[in-house]
Parts: C-alpha cells; sequence; structure tokens
C-alpha cells in the first residue's frame, strides 16, 4: 500500500524541474562522495523556488533511507539552546540530514551555527540552508569551509525550462508567450500565472488575476513596513532605475533616505551604477498590481515620473542627460506609438563608445556590407569631417563593434563641399530652403547613418540608444532650427514615425540605393512639447476600428504561427486567428496559411529579404526537424542562419503588420 505521503513525493519528483547541478551534487553527497559537500546554502529572491528544491532534496534522503530533521526558519527561536534541541539528532545520529527553510528569519543564529554547532555534526551528515540572503562573506572566504561548503545563488528558470513547466501544466500555447513574458523565469509567478489561465477565457487579453498579484507580492516582496515604502516600491516599478535623487523628486514628503536604504536591501532588487531595479517578475508584479488597484495612481506616479525626467533633460550634466531620455521613454515603453519605433530587446545588449580612428575600417567594412561602396565614402568623408559625431556600439559580453551611428550637426550656411559630396545632406538643406530656411547662427541635426548588418534599420537597442542620444542633443543644443532621421526604407518608417516625424518626400540616391529623409522643425514644436506629445499619443486606426490584437502580441502570434505552419490542427489554435488578417478570410485557417507563405516568398523582393526568406523557408516549411537541421541544408554557420532568421521575422513581421492595419495589399 502507497502511503500518501510517498504519494506527494513521487508527485514533487514528476513535477520538478531544472536545478540539475544543485540535485547532482546533493546526490553524490547523500552517495558518501568524500569529495563531496558536508553543508548546501541555497539562497535568492522570493519566488524562485528555494522551498520546492528543499522539498526535493528532502525527498532525496528519505529515499536513501536517511534520517530527516526540517526546520522552519519563521519558528525558530533566538535562543540557540532551542534550535540544538530541535535539531538534536543531527549531532548524535550519524547520517542525519537537516534541512531549514525561511533562514532568513534566523540569521541572527548564522555565527553560532558556522562556529559551534555545524562542527559537532555526526558522521556522514549532511545540512541543507536555504533563504533570501547570501551567507555571510567570511564563511565562503574561510579557507576551513573550502570543499565542505556549496553556495548556490537560485536563478529564474531559463525559457527553455520555463517553456517546460507551462507545457507540463497544459497551457494552451496561445497563452504560453504572455505569461513567460510576465513571468520573466520566477517560477512561482510561472506556476500561479499558469494555475490562472487554464480554464476558458479571453486568451488575448489574459492579464494576471487579482489573487495571482496578491500572492505574488506575499511571495515575492513579503510584507511592506508602511504606505510610504508601498510608495518607493511603486517607484521602483516604473522607473528604469531608481537612484535616491528620483525617490526624493517625486516623493519630497517621505523620508526617502530611509526608503531608499530599505530599497537597497530587499533581495530581488539589483544594484547598478544608475541606481537601483527590480527583478523582472517583482516588477511586473508591482506595476500590475498597482494599475488594478488604483490606476488613477499609476497614471499619477508615472507623469510625476515624466515631469522629473523632463526636468533633468533641461539641467542634467552632459554626460547623463541622454540617458534620462532612455529613461523617459522606458517609463513609455507599452505607448503604441513607442512601440513601433523603439525596442529594449536585450538578447544582444551593446554599448556606444566614440569613434576611435583604429575602428574606422570595421566600421567602413560595416558600411559597405549594408548600404554599399558609395555610402562607405560618405563615411569616410564624414568621419573625417566630423568624428565626434559617431557613436561605436559593442556587445557588453565580448566587447566586439556591431553598430555604429552617426548623428551630424552642421552650421548655417550650408558648405558647398558637403552639398556637392553628400546628396542626402543636399536634400536635407534644399527642405529648409524650400520650408522655412536656417538663419546664419543656427544649425540642423541630422541622424546620418545607422548601420547594425545583423538588425538593419529595424527597431533595435542601438536604434533606441542613438535615438535617445539625438533627442537629448536636440534639447539641450542652441540654435537648432531642424532635425532629420534617415532611412532606406523609407515607406515602412514613414509609418512608424508618424505623429512624430514629417516625411518631406525628398528621396534622394546614393549609389544604387534610395532614401527617405524625415524632419521636424524645433523652433516650431519645442523638444519638451515635442517629448510630451511623442510619449502620450497612441496610432489612429487606420481601418475600420483597431486592430484586436496589440503590435508585440501580433508579432509573437506570428511566430507561433510560423513554428505551427505544418500543423493545420495546431495551426487553427494560434494566435494570429484572432488577427483581424484571419477575420478577412472565409476559410481563415486555410488562407491564413496561404497568406503567411506567401508573405515569406515575397521577402525575395526586397534587397534585405533574400537571405531572410531562404532561411524561414528552410527553418519553417521544409520539414527540417530543428533550426540547427535547417541551417546545415542551407550549409550556414548557426550564428549565421540565426542572423538571416531575426532579420526575415522582422521584415515579415512589419509587413503583415501593415496588412493588418491597411488591409491586404
Amino acid at each position: 500500500m502507497v502511503s500518501v505521503g510517498e504519494r506527494l513525493s513521487s508527485a514533487r519528483g514528476r513535477a520538478f524541474i531544472g536545478r540539475d547541478e544543485e540535485l547532482v551534487r546533493f546526490g553524490e553527497a547523500l552517495a558518501g562522495d568524500p569529495q563531496a559537500p558536508f553543508a548546501f546554502y541555497v539562497f535568492g529572491p522570493g519566488g524562485l523556488g528555494k522551498s520546492t528544491l528543499l522539498r526535493r532534496l528532502a525527498d532525496d534522503a528519505r529515499a536513501a533511507g536517511r534520517l530527516l530533521i526540517e526546520l522552519d526558519g519563521r519558528f525558530v527561536s533566538r535562543d540557540p539552546a532551542d534550535f540544538e534541541q530541535a535539531a538534536g539528532p543531527f549531532l548524535d545520529v550519524p547520517g542525519t540530514v537537516l534541512v531549514v527553510d525561511s533562514f532568513e528569519h534566523c540569521q541572527w543564529l548564522e555565527s553560532w551555527l558556522w562556529q559551534h554547532f555545524l562542527p559537532r555534526a555526526a558522521d556522514d551528515t549532511l545540512v541543507v540552508l536555504a533563504g533570501r540572503l547570501a551567507p555571510q562573506p567570511q564563511w565562503t572566504a574561510d579557507p576551513a569551509w573550502d570543499g565542505l561548503l556549496h553556495v548556490t545563488e537560485l536563478e529564474p528558470f531559463s525559457e527553455k525550462e520555463a517553456r517546460s513547466l507551462l507545457a507540463a501544466a497544459q497551457i494552451r500555447p496561445e497563452l504560453r508567450e504572455r505569461v513567460l513574458r510576465f513571468a520573466a523565469g520566477n517560477p512561482l509567478a510561472l506556476s500561479l500565472a499558469a494555475a490562472g489561465s487554464t480554464g476558458p477565457g479571453s486568451e488575448e487579453i489574459w492579464a494576471p488575476s487579482a489573487d495571482v498579484l496578491r500572492t505574488l507580492l506575499a511571495g515575492l516582496i513579503g510584507e511592506v513596513p508602511t504606505v510610504a515604502h508601498r510608495r518607493a516600491l511603486e517607484v521602483a516599478a516604473q522607473a528604469h532605475s531608481t537612484s535616491e535623487e528620483l525617490l526624493t523628486a517625486v516623493l519630497p514628503e517621505e523620508d526617502t533616505h530611509l526608503l531608499f536604504s530599505w530599497l537597497r536591501d530587499l533581495p530581488f532588487m539589483e544594484s547598478t551604477h544608475r541606481g537601483l531595479h527590480p527583478h523582472d517578475a517583482a516588477r511586473g508584479t508591482l506595476a500590475a498590481d498597482l494599475r488594478w488597484r488604483a490606476p488613477n495612481a499609476f497614471v499619477s506616479m508615472r507623469r510625476r515620473l515624466a515631469e522629473e525626467y523632463l526636468r533633468l533633460l533641461r539641467e542634467a550634466p552632459e554626460e547623463r542627460v541622454w540617458t534620462v531620455t532612455d529613461e523617459l521613454f522606458y517609463l513609455f515603453r507599452e505607448v503604441e506609438t513607442l512601440a513601433r519605433l523603439r525596442t529594449w530587446y536585450r538578447e544582444d545588449e551593446v554599448h556606444d563608445r566614440p569613434l576611435h580612428p583604429h575602428d574606422l575600417d570595421v566600421v567602413l567594412r560595416m558600411a559597405e556590407e549594408t548600404e554599399g561602396s558609395a555610402s562607405a565614402e560618405l563615411v569616410r568623408y564624414w568621419a573625417q569631417r566630423q568624428p565626434q559625431a559617431f557613436s561605436v556600439y559593442r556587445l557588453v559580453s565580448t566587447g566586439r563593434i556591431v553598430a555604429f551611428t552617426a548623428r551630424l550637426a552642421l552650421p548655417a550656411p550650408p558648405d558647398p563641399q558637403d552639398l556637392a559630396t553628400d546628396p542626402v545632406v543636399a536634400a536635407a538643406w534644399e527642405h529648409t530652403e524650400a520650408t522655412a530656411p536656417v538663419s546664419p547662427g543656427e544649425h540642423i541635426g541630422i541622424s546620418r547613418f545607422s548601420i547594425y548588418p545583423e538588425r538593419y534599420q529595424v527597431p533595435s537597442r542601438v536604434i533606441d540608444l542613438s535615438s535617445s542620444r539625438a533627442q537629448a542633443e536636440s534639447a539641450r543644443a542652441r540654435g537648432r532650427a531642424y532635425g532629420f532621421a534617415v532611412w532606406r526604407d523609407a515607406d515602412a518608417w514613414s509609418v512608424r514615425v508618424k505623429g512624430t516625424l514629417d516625411d518631406t518626400g525628398a528621396r534622394p540616391r546614393v549609389g544604387e540605393r534610395t532614401y527617405g529623409l524625415f524632419s521636424v522643425d524645433w523652433r516650431k514644436v519645442p523638444v519638451e512639447t515635442w517629448l510630451r506629445r511623442f510619449i502620450s499619443t497612441t496610432v489612429e486606426p487606420l481601418r475600420s476600428g483597431p486592430s484586436p490584437i496589440s503590435r508585440t502580441a501580433f508579432d509573437q502570434a506570428v511566430r507561433e504561427a510560423l513554428t505551427h505552419w505544418r500543423d493545420a490542427g495546431a495551426f487553427a489554435t494560434c494566435a494570429l486567428m484572432r488577427a483581424r488578417l484571419a477575420a478577412d478570410f472565409p476559410d481563415p485557417v486555410e488562407e491564413l496559411r496561404v497568406l503567411l507563405r506567401q508573405a515569406v516568398d515575397d521577402l525575395a523582393g526586397d534587397p534585405r529579404g533574400a537571405r531572410a526568406r531562404e532561411a524561414l523557408t528552410a527553418g519553417y516549411f521544409s520539414g527540417a526537424p530543428t533550426q540547427e537541421a535547417a541551417a546545415r541544408r542551407l550549409g550556414l554557420p548557426y550564428g549565421t542562419y540565426r542572423r538571416h532568421v531575426r532579420q526575415g521575422l522582422d521584415l515579415l513581421c512589419e509587413n503583415l503588420w501593415q496588412q493588418e492595419l491597411h488591409g491586404p495589399r
């Protein structure tokens, strides 16, 4: 007869995901490996699965026939004698395994534990401690404990592990991407969101319920001492990064030194040179809870933060001002106008640096690869004329240069040599003469080059950072009359910048390529006014009523539909079926599949899309069992293949989104 405890243990084992290294090391210790640790210390923010891991380790200890003692730090008194009495067999019975959960609640015992209790352990015993706080550094640095102590800081689940959890929970495929974005790999958030997503309902507008948010707040954050502390959390939930100065500016009536110190000590907060920011799951939970609980307060806090960023834009030191613009846009990252133009894409995080002479060969090679030799010669020309206008973007992880941009400042009257050399700059000056001429003492700014070969002229982190710098420079510059932006795909960018920049109609030609020129007259619209309008406007629907799904959800739905293209049954349940595209068809499943295939084939007509079309066809339509197999089929290195797939997906989503808004071409 199987006991209830055995059935529970078996169920936990089947549902357990990840944490392979911890299980292996603990298994070695249970087996008596002399090189295995004696003490295991697991720590991390709430919701990362510490208690779940401890229950699994306890089950393994029972299965190995070990005597098990389980203590909860929340119920341990401050008297070491009480702890010693509760854990008595650990000192007397060989092979005992002591497990202490929620150790942060009895952290005051730590020094006594390392110095007086653990050294008296019986033979072949093991101890596992888990809490939100890291162990005191003197124990991890003590050579006496080297080899005996194994410390693990739990991380969020990888995307693969998170998907496995949702699949095991039988979450409908069309809901998984939304749940994944909300949970950000946090196991508790994933489990709770999954539990609230299994019944029938409106899939496309899924959002965490009040019960889910309440449980997450308790699990991730714990007890919040006062209303002031909660308001400080709400600032941190919306701001990109929170400094003590920012808290003081938006909560002037509070003791912000005390509040900032409290925020900094929270286990789910990370510190950077720009301030504090919460882990993604905690940020999302706090913001969603405030938006649900007090929508007016949510908007009010966002407005306070925006006004503070605008003040800093006027007054901050020069070296900081562009980051202020970036933080302002981050605050409104879900506004549709911004979603068309900017992305907080983190797959390849980059940082920008000034152009150095030894970077020039790489920059010229990138320009020739993406825009041809004529454009590369113009890059050389402007790098000699205005080297300070160039920014080079390197991967944070490796330092490799992946992109560059150039933001030129050109005084009136224009230099005849510039006009004769660069058709784009000549077109910009022609536009000013035809609309509102630039007076002596004034100048124009032009974002002349934006070259990122792996994500060429589609919204990317490089464009985010360059735009922030351009807008910050415009806000600070004296005498700036116009701002110009230059894009290769004029039709796509005219839609993206609608309401923020004007299409001049000019289409200057460089070599074999034509460019679109977009402008704003800063003399008519001050930068602060433009920014306020930019971050608060939404897209006017261009068909009868708005799309039933957001742009972000639409892009994800296209990716999901490609994944299920060869399985008509799975395709019929994908999120793209709820887009307006599907409503246009009498037989939506089959006709949408045909449209998707045709849209991929149409990429071959775009100069940037031939390789992308081949990659998407091999990866999704050819029957290749894996993406690696598709790369081999094309004879491409996997990294090159993935780059073509990313560019193809960007182009495909943009083309289909235009059909979603405007109707079939």
